[in-house]
């Protein structure tokens, strides 16, 4: 461990270990199997990058994406650490290059992809040289029950029959409890040792809104809280993607989209220019994003709700990923919720595994509709005990609740008796006893719930029917037109008129949520000349980022700039103390720093 920690600080720049770092480490060291679970931006690469260094061999890590894999190479090369990739997207030539440098021992650490390590050809060479450690990057990917399954990543078992002798190490941010043991059995590492770090991420900021207008919801957003940052804004069609990507450029931010209905080519572009370049917004469906190392996204925002927690947590995760402040920003409405449900009972999948999506959305939807701490119940959905956060909506601006049994008994008839195969606007406007000539021609302005509803505005009434679907008492005819039916739970609920408590509908404000203020607070600095150094010192990091064709966070972080801007280092010595600047750093960029500091 002596050899760890001078690692750590002559290499990474980093005084001490954090959290399980040190433990998990000595565990793999040691020669010991390891379950590694750290919410994102925890460290966990190091858990596997500094065993390798210091054990005999090469360290072989398996990592589903091509774009991480060439990103945390670049990381690593520029730390001084012998790094190298195999993947598909390499010629020939390219791979045996590598091949050669790792039988003449001059690569430490060597990523692949699932697909390439089950190569036979390819395990017949890794028998051949001394291996350090195997390192399952994204382990929750061998889960079925996880939001990103790969089934190659089932096959990884033969490690532990091909190289008994081998320690293994495998990392995840995101697992529920079926996903963990999915991961300890598939992967055989019940011998191992688990180590659980947590999931809370307390720089993120989380809030959820009523859809009520997505795109001046999501502009209003992006201009008063991040304005010049980079973040990125998931959707739930290609077509919205393309629509909200378009319509964000002519509101004057450089927005691109992605998904996979686009050339490669292309996709490739625009995630190179994301990655490479400051102040770009990424507008995508979820093909975009796993394994994505930019650590300075200060903002995830949804359009939709994802499929569940889990998929929630691990996309707002790609946010603020170096520590520092971040907002994970979502609006959803009554139709995220039908299609959702729509999703699930129309897939192919066996009914235990239908049973099992249905419980993790009636969870997200729960999340949603939150009274508590948004935190709390993200935390307790993962095992993780919370109280109350102070940074998130629900606890920054607590939500009132109302009750809400008459009101639902209301809505439920009033579907009910028009048939329920209308939708909610038809049905809000029987409830307000609107006399148009539809209402007529049915002569549902003679129905017993014609005008029973004017206690509630229109805007509330929506709250009422979204939080009904949300509980599954109201089900959405997505194939037809949206037409609302009782599900079997509203039925339950129209017979013995169980107290419920809903939400209380808020009409938004302009001093909603969090302000600007709250946004310069990220960059931590009081002086105006702190500021304005914080600025040239990242317009200096960008051109050498230029100047080498590699992503500005790779030289060197915000949270790094931020550190010297208040520090204003006057030598190498000094410049030194600063977290994450190791020595090759320091050599590469010292000079170039110091002489930023000293002008400004």
């Amino acid at each position: 461990m002596h050899d760890a920690l001078e690692i750590l600080n002559k290499t990474y720049g980093y005084q001490n270990f954090r959290g399980h770092q040190e433990a998990v480490i000595s565990h793999v060291i040691s020669g010991q199997n390891a379950f590694v679970l750290m919410p994102t931006g925890a460290g966990k690469s190091l858990c596997y990058q500094i065993p390798s260094l210091c054990r005999n061999g090469i360290g072989v890590i398996i990592s589903p994406l091509i774009a991480l894999m060439q990103d945390q190479v670049e990381a690593l090369k520029q730390l001084g650490i012998a790094a190298g990739a195999i993947n598909s997207s390499m010629i020939p030539a390219e791979v045996e290059q590598i091949i050669s440098q790792i039988r003449q021992g001059e690569i430490d650490l060597l990523y692949v992809a699932p697909e390439r390590l089950l190569m036979e050809s390819f395990l017949e060479f890794l028998e051949q040289v001394p291996i350090a450690l195997f390192a399952i990057d994204e382990a929750h990917c061998v889960s079925q029950w996880g939001h990103d399954f790969r089934p190659e990543y089932t096959k990884l078992s033969l490690l532990a029959e091909k190289f008994p002798n081998i320690p293994r190490i495998a990392l995840t941010a995101t697992a529920d409890a079926p996903t963990r043991k999915d991961i300890l059995d598939k992967l055989h590492l019940k011998d191992g040792k688990t180590f659980i770090a947590g999931f809370d991420r307390p720089n993120i900021n989380y809030s959820i809104a009523p859809n009520i207008d997505s795109k001046q919801q999501l502009f209003k957003f992006i201009k008063e809280e991040h304005q010049g940052d980079s973040g990125i804004v998931y959707c739930l069609s290609r077509r919205k993607v393309e629509e909200v990507a378009s319509w964000l450029e002519q509101k004057g931010f450089t927005a691109l989209p992605y998904h996979a209905g686009m050339p490669a080519a292309k996709r490739m572009k625009n995630q190179r220019q994301f990655m490479k370049e400051e102040n770009v917004i990424m507008v995508a469906t979820i093909a975009f994003g796993m394994g994505i190392d930019k650590p300075d996204v200060r903002f995830v925002a949804h359009m939709n709700i994802p499929r569940n927690i889990e998929a929630y947590y691990q996309e707002t995760g790609r946010a603020g990923r170096d520590g520092l402040p971040a907002n994970a920003w979502m609006v959803y409405g009554l139709q995220d919720a039908a299609m959702q449900r729509n999703f699930i009972e129309e897939s192919d999948a066996p009914e235990n595994q239908k049973r099992i999506e249905r419980q993790k959305l009636d969870a997200l939807l729960g999340l949603c509709e939150a009274v508590c701490c948004r935190r709390k119940v993200i935390l307790e959905y993962f095992g993780d005990k919370y109280e109350k956060c102070n940074n998130c909506d629900t606890c920054l601006n607590t939500p009132e609740t109302f009750d809400a049994t008459i009101a639902a008994q209301k809505a439920l008839s009033c579907a009910y008796r028009t048939g329920e195969r209308f939708g909610v606007n038809y049905l809000i406007d029987v409830l307000l006893g609107k006399e148009d000539s539809r209402i007529k021609n049915f002569h549902h302005n003679k129905i017993s719930t014609f005008g029973i509803g004017a206690e509630h505005s229109k805007n509330e009434w929506k709250s009422i029917f979204r939080q009904l679907v949300a509980q599954n008492f109201l089900r959405v005819d997505m194939a037809g037109h949206g037409g609302l039916s009782i599900s079997a739970q509203g039925h339950k609920f129209l017979k013995t008129k169980n107290n419920l408590q809903m939400r209380k509908h808020q009409e938004p404000t302009k001093s909603e949520g969090k302000t600007k203020s709250q946004k310069k607070g990220i960059l931590a600095l009081v002086s105006e000349q702190d500021k304005f150094l914080f600025e040239v010192l990242r317009a200096k990091r960008t051109e050498i980022a230029k100047s080498q064709n590699i992503p500005p966070y790779v030289v060197f972080h915000d949270k790094t700039l931020l550190e010297m801007a208040k520090n204003r280092p006057q030598s190498l010595e000094k410049m030194s103390t600063i977290t994450g600047i190791g020595e090759v750093k320091i050599q590469r960029y010292g000079d170039d720093f110091l002489k930023v500091i000293a002008n400004n």
